[in-house]
């Protein structure tokens, strides 16, 4: 951090708690005392993830008002000896256990110790260190051992009482702190048994040499000439950039309320998802219009498209496998956001249920964003100009090599984008000299990054001037009536209604610039139309996840880009609630399977987005940041430019040239 980043206060606790308010510290040990201090506590049961237990919707589509609401609290749980998942909701201001429920057959998540506890103990097995003496490696102590999520590698993995599962990949530093992806050990493959912490088996498929050159690229390395690739000195010609706000944020934070420009919202973190967005207004001419109930990322996951031993099970579910919340990075760490800064800790459990705070897990600013409308009148030489203005809500997530930024946008003209950077380091692969790979790049001497995808799904639950909405596909097609159309030029667009589910999972379309429009058919704008907003994707890439390999079946949720379903308070995860191991198709499959009624009802989207990622020798050592993303833009929700009320910026904030005429601005331009 840069003393340019002048940070408000990190995120305290409201006086009083508001219903859809995350769990403080207090709660979350609360609930796991209740639950241990229960008939159902065993000195086996460890906590999974603790959560609020959010409260039914409302007519009102908000809590503001609304009193007496109890405090709950959703605690997943697992207990190792009876092979089983529980599931409790505590009412914490009455201190009982609401509900309890065993879910058979199905894994867990990991538990935190599952992430620090892996390494050592395969450092242990003397099993993995004579396959680490085939390959010449003696000193065990510079092995990085990463503890994949199981996949699913056939009936071996799923059975009655089977053992919870990793299996931990292991790659060589050659001293201490060193890039370690540089030096991958391929075709070993350690089964681990999370249940009893110990090594299950060893696959070795061969030695296969480790690369010769290192990948560092943090600078105590940069000038090291035998890095690759290695640089002599920083660049010398990047100015500062220094971002003020001398009168401070042009937003308001009470506790996990946010109120920016004409935004309103609230802010959430749990262990799961991370950050979710709730109750999201606008106030349009002194009326606050909602627009979207709940929006969360509801489930990842990152196929592999190799079929070499160590590659071809890679297929991890980093949000319900491990944990988004969990895997939050604390931002006072690097420059990752800049300007005037409002930071939300978020806090989490660990298996014991003590609840660990992850410093400024959240960060809020604000961006300008270049030109929000332009117009020039070329007569008088009146100029008239805005510009745009976003309010940023992120966090930056860190799953092993990966990083993945997670960003909600919210712009002064009303529409919403929501953005996924990937970052961080490849897993890599190891080649033979004269090698080529024929499912993956090389990056560098020995290294290939094998081909893979990665695939967000979001969950939207809408809520568009009211609880009542109606989902559209609208297509752009040419003018079917050739009477209509003598010179073949002529267009319109075509809305289908998304009737019911069984019509929900519905696919892009390049050819007629497809989008989704969520409308309220009871509201209308004053051109007789109704009140709308539309889903707009961005970046749609191919699913090269196939038919007959067991990710198809794992991962439904990617076989479409859109899926459409009525409201179910239990209906929160696109592949389900516990993937972990599993071989079924899970979520959405089953949400759309009664085929329940679309139109004019509470409708919840699920947008799945994907970055197709044949790698680069430019994405190594440490990958620049891809992006991709979607848009919710209002169409027909308002009756006329919703940034038509921005006011001019100051003189002082543009060009020295700005005032001279038209033509002389141009030619300094």
């Amino acid at each position: 951090m840069t003393m340019e980043d002048t940070v408000a206060t990190s995120a305290g606790e409201a006086t009083t708690r508001y219903p859809l308010d995350p769990l403080n510290g207090a709660e979350i040990e609360a609930a796991a005392s209740i639950i241990m201090a229960s008939e159902y506590g065993t000195a086996t049961l460890k906590f999974v993830m603790i959560q609020l237990a959010e409260p039914s919707k409302n007519a009102g589509l908000t809590f503001e008002g609304v009193l007496d609401v109890p405090r709950c609290a959703f605690a997943s749980m697992y207990d190792a000896a009876a092979k089983m998942i529980y599931e409790a909701v505590v009412d914490l201001g009455a201190r009982v256990i609401e509900s309890w429920k065993a879910v058979p057959g199905r894994f867990p998540s990991y538990l935190v110790e599952h992430m620090t506890g892996v390494e050592e103990k395969v450092r242990e097995d003397p099993r993995w260190q004579e396959a680490m003496r085939k390959r010449g490696v003696t000193d065990f102590s510079l092995a990085m051992i990463d503890p994949w999520p199981a996949g699913y590698y056939g009936a071996q993995d799923h059975y009655e009482n089977a053992p919870l599962l990793c299996r931990p990949l292991t790659f060589m530093r050659s001293a201490p702190s060193e890039h370690g992806y540089a030096r991958p050990v391929e075709g070993l493959i350690v089964t681990f048994d999370l249940d009893q912490m110990k090594v299950v088996d060893i696959e070795d498929h061969g030695v296969v040499p480790l690369p010769p050159t290192a990948g560092n690229y943090s600078e105590q390395f940069m000038f090291d000439p035998n890095n690759r690739p290695a640089f002599t000195e920083f660049r010398s010609d990047v100015k500062p950039i220094e971002i003020t706000q001398p009168e401070g944020p042009s937003f308001t934070v009470d506790g996990w309320k946010v109120q920016w420009q004409k935004w309103s919202l609230r802010i959430g973190f749990n262990p799961r998802e991370g950050i979710t967005l709730h109750e999201i207004t606008y106030t349009d001419r002194g009326e606050v219009r909602p627009i979207m109930y709940r929006g969360s990322l509801s489930e990842m996951v990152v196929p592999y498209g190799d079929t070499s031993p160590t590659h071809w099970n890679k297929n991890v579910f980093d949000m319900g496998e491990v944990g988004m919340g969990f895997s939050a990075n604390p931002l006072t760490l690097g420059c990752d956001c800049l300007g005037e800064i409002h930071y939300f800790d978020g806090t989490v459990n660990d298996s014991s249920g003590n609840a660990v705070v992850i410093p400024n897990a959240i960060c809020m600013h604000e961006e300008d964003f270049g030109i929000s409308w332009k117009h020039t009148d070329f007569r008088t030489e009146e100029v008239e100009v805005r510009r745009s203005r976003r309010l940023v809500i992120s966090m930056i997530c860190t799953v092993g090599n990966y990083e993945y930024g997670f960003f909600w946008y919210l712009y002064n003209d009303a529409s919403i984008e929501v953005e996924v950077k990937l970052s961080g380091v490849l897993t890599t692969g190891a080649v033979a000299e004269g090698e080529v790979p024929r499912w993956g790049k090389m990056v560098a001497p020995g290294i290939y990054g094998p081909n893979h995808q990665h695939f967000f799904n979001f969950r939207l639950d809408m809520s568009v001037d009211g609880a009542s909405n109606s989902v559209y596909e609208v297509d752009s097609v040419p003018e079917p009536d050739p009477e209509l159309n003598p010179y073949h030029n002529a267009w319109i667009t075509k809305d289908t209604l998304v009737a019911s589910e069984a019509e929900g999972a519905r696919d892009w379309d390049w050819k007629t610039g497809r989008y989704w429009k969520i409308a309220n058919p009871s509201k209308q704008n004053e051109l007789g139309a109704p009140v709308a907003y539309k889903l707009v994707p961005k970046d749609i890439v191919p699913v090269m996840v196939q038919e007959g390999s067991y990710i198809y079946d794992r991962a439904r949720f990617v076989q479409h880009n859109l899926w459409v379903t009525k409201y179910d308070p239990a209906e929160m995860f696109a592949a389900g609630d516990y993937m972990y191991q599993s071989n079924d198709a899970q979520g959405l499959p089953e949400f759309i399977a009664d085929d329940a009624p679309l139109e004019d009802t509470d409708v919840v989207l699920w947008y799945t987005l994907g970055a197709h990622h044949v790698v680069r020798p430019e994405d190594w050592p440490v990958m620049p940041c891809a992006y991709t993303g979607f848009h919710l833009k209002p169409v027909g929700f308002f009756d006329g430019n919703p940034a038509l009320d921005l006011p001019p910026s100051p003189p002082k904030a543009c060009h020295a040239a700005a005032g001279l005429p038209v033509a002389e601005r141009a030619r300094e331009s």
